[in-house]
């Protein structure tokens, strides 16, 4: 309603108005987490936490625990798990991978899945494996690599793809739950998932992939008044036909009092780079026999592109690899040229990790927008050489600067679970990429720290359409606030860590308030 002095606003304040003097901290709009997954940030604090192992035996000794606590049968489920954060490679390893004997020891009457950090592998012991069909004879599927020994059984680590018999298999165990047991899982999950959000600032969260069934609870939870944050969904894992039929139905803007809009579609053409997946140009220096792998087919993202243009809605594919990068633009600027209309589409790249410099200009010259995530850099830079070299890491690696300078936009985010979903880490690996180790990964291409917080509001809300409504604290938008506990724009860079969310405002209203 108002931005100014006290005397500006002074007389808007009624008798339950609240009055919160600020004492000098910084406000700023609301942070807008520009890659994340509800759900999946959901299931990681409903699972156990592998984020903090430091090598193989402790993932090992901690699922242990936890199957002395449930009954034999009962699926353990695990995440977050990263072998390139790990102090030493695991004994026996296959391509730096654990082989699951231990852990089949250590858990022979529960079956175990234990999703990798990135979402892009994952690792199950025997019983599992068994259950969901895997043998000796099993061949790896179109998009997907199951990692084998020298004698050719499963070591257990399955890339991309080939996770999905493990997943099914797990699927099949909870059809025997009823549909209100699942759903209340599920809702115990998002709730937790918010409560996170709020508490760290996040006012918008960009959805980087939701099926229509859980679009459909995320608009009940919008009629219930229990959506606490806003959304922005992309539609992900549903086939052409059906998206045919339901998106005229689904896309919506703005619904519930500006708490869920649908107007994307989600692919993915590769994977992660460490799972080895991503798509590349050259082969991986540590695995000089790949070049990663096409998860879906450029023909079927190009399909979904014109179901996308039908439809008026954005379309955000996740590539990583420079090959990735530069078959999507390909792609992206045939579709653009093939439409008469040349209206702005702002589609999207997510991750945009490793781009050819000549692709560079190219995101500013066709409207697309590099989804990237600032503390990706920082948490994989310790890997990218061994897996890339020191040229295409210093040349293609998480380029904010070069992509910057060639006037693309760039908007920031965590790709929560796979990272905290605190913008404030992510903020302080986008202004100095500092590692763990305390080394910075090729700092030329930091951010300042004007551009990572215009990631974080008004380049966010622009990738979203919804730059008329969020990204900055003026008269007519809506009333996303946050209020820090110290000025991330000014204090030194080895503070902003320390900085802390005291208020989270959203929609006027405080929905999180620091202790």
């Amino acid at each position: 309603m108002a931005v100014g002095d006290e005397a500006a606003v002074k007389p808007l304040i009624g008798p339950r108005t609240r009055v919160i003097d600020l004492a000098g901290r910084l406000t700023i709009p609301g942070f807008i987490e520009g890659h994340g997954h509800l759900v999946g940030l959901g299931d990681a604090r409903l699972a156990l936490d592998l984020s903090h192992a430091r090598d193989w035996n402790e993932i090992v000794e901690q699922v242990a625990r936890a199957a002395k606590q449930v009954p034999p049968g009962e699926w353990i489920i695990g995440d977050g798990w990263h072998q390139g954060h790990w102090e030493s490679t695991p004994q026996p390893a296959v391509e730096g991978y654990p082989v699951h004997e231990a852990l089949s020891r250590a858990t022979p009457n529960h079956p175990v899945l234990l999703k990798h950090a990135t979402g892009h592998m994952c690792f199950a012991n025997a019983r599992a494996m068994q259950l969901a069909g895997v043998e000796r004879q099993t061949p790896d599927p179109s998009g997907g690599t199951i990692l084998r020994d020298a004698r050719g059984e499963a070591t257990g680590a399955f890339r991309e793809t080939a996770q999905g018999p493990v997943f099914h298999a797990r699927s099949r165990a909870q059809a025997g739950r009823s549909p209100e047991d699942r759903e209340a899982e599920l809702r115990k999950g998002i709730e937790l998932a918010v409560d996170e959000c709020l508490a760290r600032g996040v006012t918008s969260f960009q959805d980087a992939g939701s099926s229509l069934a859980t679009i459909d609870l995320f608009k009940r939870l919008a009629d219930e008044g229990r959506l606490k944050l806003r959304l922005w969904v992309m539609v992900r894992g549903e086939s052409s036909q059906r998206l045919r039929d339901a998106l005229p139905a689904y896309r919506m803007i703005g619904y519930g009092g500006n708490r869920l809009t649908v107007r994307a579609i989600k692919r993915m053409v590769d994977g992660a780079l460490g799972s080895h997946g991503a798509w590349l140009f050259q082969p991986y220096d540590d695995l000089p026999g790949s070049t990663g792998l096409v998860v879906e087919t450029l023909e079927s993202i190009r399909e979904t592109a014109l179901l996308a243009v039908q439809h008026d809605c954005q379309l955000c594919t996740h590539a990583i690899g420079d090959r990735a990068n530069h078959e999507i633009l390909d792609l992206y600027d045939a579709v653009f040229r093939s439409q008469p209309d040349r209206r702005d589409r702002r589609w999207r790249i997510e991750h945009a990790q490793h781009v050819l410099p000549a692709d560079f200009p190219r995101f500013a010259e066709l409207g697309v927008i590099a989804s990237m995530q600032g503390n990706h850099a920082t948490s994989d830079g310790p890997f990218v050489v061994s897996r890339l070299g020191k040229e295409r890491g210093a040349v293609e690696s998480y380029a904010w600067r070069s992509l910057l300078d060639h006037k693309a936009v760039v908007i920031n985010g965590t790709d929560v679970p796979v990272e905290d979903v605190n913008p404030i880490l992510s903020f302080h690996a986008s202004v100095t990429r500092r590692m763990k180790n305390g080394k910075q990964f090729f700092p030329e291409q930091c951010m300042t720290r004007a551009e990572a917080l215009r990631s974080y509001t008004l380049d966010a809300a622009y990738a979203a359409f919804e730059d008329d409504l969020k990204g900055t604290l003026s008269v007519g938008k809506l009333a996303d606030v946050v209020v820090l506990s110290k000025d991330i724009l000014t204090i030194p860079d080895d503070e902003i860590p320390n900085a802390r969310v005291d208020f989270t405002i959203v929609g006027g209203r405080v929905v999180y308030a620091r202790q």
